[in-house]
């Protein structure tokens, strides 16, 4: 079977890659992906954008980038497009108008229920399966909308990480808390902190001068920082400045799971945090347009999907998030101490009980039908 994939995102990337284990090696892949899945027609790191200003100046490349998409759809058995709807939603418009017996199949939707709802009327018409992993989204689609819930990506993606048994770690021994427990720094070393300043660049920049400041604040933990694997040296030393009192990572997963507390950009990580179980504090600051922007479009509470989840099975959110204004050094040293780690540790084990398990098999046996 020959796939047609768009998948602009890293975390998209991140979520067809674990797709990617449950599909036979029949399936041919083709289009937008990351290039450690195969051959893909555009490098990713030319894609990247911050918000609706940045979009607005890329929109040629996009658009010719959409037709190019259209001409591979012609071959393609099946079309697969993963979150991104500024790019995939009108991509799917486009694929139907040309080929209305190609069978259109979304997986991640879009936030429609957030913002802009009008979107979930051309999903209906446009899609033949939409593939979700929010359990309360199928309501806001009409009851006969071809939607399904298949489960959390995340989910497969943090299962490999164990609980409730020791484990050989850095030349010592730590204690892997089973389900409830709360998460206790191992006796006899220091506290260990995450810092996630995002992936895209006018984030870093944004977060990296508060980063650095908790770093000085904070000298006696130990502080490991994710940065995205395909920067450069040079980049790195622009965008994030002197890292020499950091620890440097590139995987999200196994940073949060042997951090003791995070602070985290808003995105996908926040719920990765969530689900894994490390307590964390939400830190974001948009361009001031942008974010004026998204609080005209949206009534959202919420910046945080684990908090937006955690609504649905209690009154409180999860976490606290710093967006903004209220963002400031001593705001986010204020949430470090103040944070209840042990309820923390009770949501996370809701918060994925609420998920109910992975998505990937399921995804895949769809697209086999």
């Amino acid at each position: 079977m020959k796939l047609l994939v768009s998948a602009l995102e890293h975390s998209a990337n991140i979520h067809l890659a674990a797709l990617n284990e449950y599909l036979p090696e029949t399936v041919e892949m083709t289009g937008i992906f990351s290039s450690e899945l195969g051959e893909p027609i555009v490098d990713l790191r030319s894609l990247a954008v911050m918000g609706f200003v940045d979009a607005a100046k890329k929109l040629p490349f996009f658009f010719k980038l959409a037709d190019r998409m259209v001409e591979l759809a012609a071959d393609a058995d099946k079309v697969l497009l993963m979150d991104s709807s500024g790019f995939n939603l009108p991509l799917a418009k486009k694929i139907k108008k040309r080929y209305p017996n190609k069978e259109v199949i979304y997986y991640i939707l879009p936030q429609a229920w957030a913002w802009r709802k009008g979107r979930i009327k051309t999903l209906e018409r446009t899609c033949d399966r939409l593939l979700s992993i929010l359990p309360f989204e199928k309501k806001h689609y009409s009851p006969n909308a071809p939607i399904k819930y298949v489960g959390h990506p995340l989910l497969d993606e943090i299962g490999r990480f164990r609980r409730g048994e020791w484990e050989r770690e850095s030349e010592r021994w730590r204690y892997l808390p089973a389900e409830g427990e709360e998460r206790l720094a191992a006796e006899g070393r220091l506290e260990r902190i995450a810092y996630l300043p995002g992936s895209r660049r006018g984030e870093i920049r944004a977060l990296m001068p508060y980063f650095h400041e908790l770093r000085r604040l904070l000298p006696e933990h130990e502080a490991q920082i994710v940065v995205p694997p395909y920067f450069t040296p040079e980049q790195i030393n622009e965008l994030y400045g002197d890292l020499s009192s950091f620890e440097i990572r590139h995987d999200t997963h196994a940073t949060l799971y042997e951090s003791d507390f995070a602070f985290v950009c808003s995105g996908t990580a926040t719920l990765e945090a969530a689900l894994i179980g490390t307590p964390m504090v939400l830190a974001y600051r948009a361009k001031a347009l942008d974010y004026f922007l998204v609080k005209k479009l949206t009534d959202l509470r919420y910046a945080g999907l684990a908090n937006l989840f955690s609504l649905d099975f209690q009154p409180r959110p999860m976490h606290p998030e710093l967006i903004q204004e209220e963002l400031s050094t001593a705001n986010l040293l204020a949430a470090y101490r103040t944070l209840d780690r042990r309820r923390f540790t009770r949501d996370s084990r809701a918060l994925r009980d609420y998920l109910g398990g992975g998505s990937a098999a399921r995804v895949a046996s769809i697209l086999m039908q």
